[in-house]
Order: C-alpha cells, then structure tokens, then sequence
C-alpha cells in the first residue's frame, strides 16, 4: 500500500512515527523509540533522476546490526529462525528506499529488488563468513511499460509492490492499479519492456490500497508448475478471509485465512514446495507486529482456504521496521535462508531494513 492513514500499509510505522515524532518519541516506550530513531534520510525521489530509461549505478552504504532483539543482545533463536546478520541500508540516490520485494540467486548473492516508486535495483550481496556485511555493483533503473518508458512517468502508475521471478521471467504487481506487468528479464534485465497481463475481473475489483502485495512463481516440474499465484494484502472474501488467484497453468480463486488483524506483505516458496508467508499488522493502541507462516501448498487449489503454523513474530522491542520483501536461498552449508526487506517509505523516521535468518527446521 502506499497512501492512506494508520489502517493502511504506509500506517504501518509511519503513522506511529509522525505522532511520536510530534511529542518528541515520548509516546513509545524506550525499546520503540530506539527502533524508530531519527535518520538522516534522503527526500523522496526526484523524477529526473530516473526520467532517462537507463540504469544507473548508485552507492549504497550498509551499517551492520549484530542482533536482533533490542531487549536481549545475546539472544539468537526466534521461533524457527535463527539470526544471522542485518544491514541498515543507505544512499543519498534520492531514489533509494521503498523496497517492497525482492528475489535472490540460488547462492543468495545476486538480488533484484523494487521499491514502490516503480524503481527497480539490482546488485549483489556481500558477504564475510555468513553475514553480511554490504552491497557492490549497485544500479537502478526505471520499472518500463509495453511502450519504453517509465510506468509513472507515462501511465502515472507505481504501487510497485509484488514481484516474482520464474527463470527469465520477472513479473511484477501493481498494487493500486491492480495489474500485473510480465518482463523478459533474463534477455533485457531492468530494460524489459512490460507486457500488460490479462488478469480476472475479480483482481480488477480488489479494494483500494489492498490489491496485490505478494506474487510467487511455481516452478514447472512441482504440482502446479507455471502457476503464478497473486495474494492480495487485504482483499476479504465473504468470511473474512484473504483473497488469491491462480493465472497460468492454473487458474482460479483461492483464499488464506486470516487471523489476529494481521495483512499480506508478501510470500516465497521453501525448496520443499511449502509457501512463507510475510504478514504485518500496525494499531496505535497495540503496537505494530510481524510475523511468518508456513502453509501446505499441497492443498491449493481453485476454491481452497490454505491456512499454516506461525513459524516467527516480531514487534518493536526487535529489530524491525515495515517488513515488505520475503526470499529465500539454501547456502553452500544447505541451510534454507530467508531475506527480509523493510520499505523505509521515504520517511526520514523509518529504515531500510535488510534481514537474514536461518530456518531451523527441528
């Protein structure tokens, strides 16, 4: 989501942010106001930074977070995760922030992200044992439509929020338009030109600001392979519970059961084939949280109501922000890793967060 009050996804910690900023953070307890300290952050993005539809190479400086827990530095194990390292992401490009997603290489090195100002950036992830500890070969680059040119600067179209990669294939959604664009990434990279997916008139009529958060590629070769699935945040069906699309291979409608006020944020798959999924949820009188589940994707189908074990949960006594991107990698060890990026919402108040934990699987 990107505009929109304390129920919506820039609520998250901007709205708590912007009140406690007010009262000098004395709203937050302790542990809270050190979570959201005041950054020296970049403005929004200038448009002309980005008006030429080619890439370019940016810096972005990286400060390492050597815990997790604000509350306990030693501690390491979270529900089924184990911290590895974290990084407070930088740049005075004045496009950088917004990370809404992001995918990795197999080896966890090459990354693709976007934020939610229709930017795409890639670069690779450096590493010193297991953690780690910067980004190199950083450029950005405009998100393109079917005609050349930057989706907002000619369709006026952001809300990037959702991406999936299948091989060469990139596909990203549009959470405010409801669409959904395919890229040809493996041969033009952030070059691609966008092709307008048809999508169900269903999707078309998702609520405002509730539209596509999360999109996952189901490999071909798995049960159904060449499916993409694309979950809405908050799109409710008639009990309450979280709107899905089969398109491809497959197609239908499917839904998550929601629980405890909690959205979509986004979702991977673990090499098993079971679906993660990013949730979120933000109340000026109970606080912000995160949390992770994992769900049986054996069981999706047309019709089907998925519904999986809490897995981890954070809230702001840890180190975290508004947690947008979820992704996954084994290391050359055959740990399963999961990646989590925040999106700082061009606030000057909150972080670009980059995340790693191990997933223990006991």
């Amino acid at each position: 989501m990107s505009l929109g009050g304390a129920s919506t996804r820039r609520g998250f910690l901007a709205a708590a942010a912007s009140i406690s900023a007010a009262a000098g953070l004395s709203l937050l307890p302790p542990a809270a106001q050190a979570q959201l300290g005041v950054q020296s952050r970049p403005p929004q993005p200038a448009a002309a930074e980005l008006a030429a539809e080619r890439r370019v190479a940016i810096e972005v400086h990286a400060r390492p977070l050597t815990s997790f827990d604000l509350r306990d530095r030693a501690r390491t194990r979270f529900g089924a995760l184990q911290f590895r390292s974290g990084l407070v992401l930088t740049s005075s490009f004045r496009g950088f922030g917004g990370l809404s997603a992001l995918r990795l290489d197999s080896a966890g090195e090459r990354f693709v992200a976007i934020s939610d100002k229709a930017t795409w950036f890639t670069g690779k992830i450096v590493y010193r044992g297991r953690d780690m500890v910067g980004l190199a070969d950083v450029e950005a680059a405009p998100v393109l439509g079917p005609d050349g040119r930057s989706i907002m600067a000619s369709r006026r179209w952001y809300d990037t929020e959702a991406l999936a990669v299948d091989g060469g294939t990139a596909y990203v959604g549009l959470e405010r338009v409801h669409q959904i664009l395919k890229y040809d990434f493996g041969r033009d990279g952030v070059l691609a030109r966008g092709e307008v997916l048809a999508v169900p008139p269903a999707l078309r009529r998702l609520p405002s600001n509730k539209g596509v958060e999360a999109l996952v590629a189901i490999p071909k070769g798995a049960r159904l392979g060449g499916t993409l699935l694309a979950i809405s945040e908050r799109g409710l069906d008639a009990n309450g519970n979280i709107i899905g699309f089969m398109l491809g291979a497959q197609t239908g409608s499917f839904a998550i059961r929601r629980s405890d006020d909690y959205d979509i944020s986004d979702a991977a798959l673990l090499p098993d084939g079971d679906l993660l999924l990013l949730e979120r949820k933000f109340s000026l009188f109970r606080g912000a949280g995160i949390r992770i589940r994992r769900l049986p994707l054996n069981k999706l189908g047309p019709g089907a109501l998925l519904d999986g074990d809490e897995i981890f949960s954070a809230d702001l006594g840890y180190e975290i922000d508004n947690l947008e991107g979820i992704a996954v990698h084994r290391d050359a060890e055959g740990h399963t890793i999961l990646t989590l990026v925040s999106d700082d919402n061009f606030s000057m108040i909150q972080r670009n967060l980059l995340l790693q934990f191990a997933l223990i699987e006991d």
